[in-house]
């Protein structure tokens, strides 16, 4: 299997076969992460689908030295908030009974995955995306400051005070006033 890297290289020599197999590799996973972004999958569709546009169009601009992954992930961050910026009105689709956030339509019963709910819920957009971006997507940090125009400094800060505001989140009354004390922290 050839690296993101030789894939991109094939393409920019005019091979559509290499890039039509970066697709293929992201194409799930952009939609996984963009449907947390957006207020609906078409939204999150849409999005994917400008995010592969915009990488093939700009494809020449591509840094050999990052991986491709932390590239695309950029573009489909900056096609998120264009979507969320539009305020279009929802149309409601007759006998469509999934409405709400496409995430909580997404996410059913696994604890893990209601670990995401809350995080959405607990965390600012920007901690939220580097915490999926870490432990979904298992980014470094590196890529994930990268990706998200951050230092490494800002994006250890923000993953460690989003996994504690996290726990405390999720803990009852006594385990989390257990961590405070074990913070020193009263």
């Amino acid at each position: 299997m050839e690296s993101d890297e030789k894939l991109v290289e094939q393409a920019l020599a005019g091979s559509e076969l290499a890039f039509s197999e970066l697709v293929d590799r992201y194409q799930e996973r952009l939609l996984r992460f963009l449907m947390t972004r957006c207020r609906s999958r078409a939204d999150a569709e849409d999005a994917v689908q400008d995010t592969f546009i915009s990488a093939y169009r700009y494809l020449y601009s591509f840094d050999a030295r990052w991986r491709f992954s932390t590239w695309i992930y950029r573009i489909a961050i900056r096609n998120a908030a264009r979507q969320s910026q539009r305020q279009l009105p929802a149309v409601e689709v007759p006998g469509d009974e999934s409405t709400g956030d496409p995430l909580e339509v997404c996410i059913v019963n696994s604890l893990s995955e209601n670990v995401w709910l809350a995080a959405k819920r607990t965390l600012s957009s920007e901690a939220y995306t580097a915490m999926w971006l870490r432990y979904v997507e298992d980014l470094s940090i590196k890529e994930i400051a990268r990706a998200l125009d951050r230092t490494a400094s800002w994006t250890k800060v923000t993953l460690l005070r989003s996994r504690r505001k996290l726990s405390v989140q999720l803990d009852d009354g006594e385990a989390a006033e257990m961590k405070r004390e074990q913070y020193g922290r009263v």
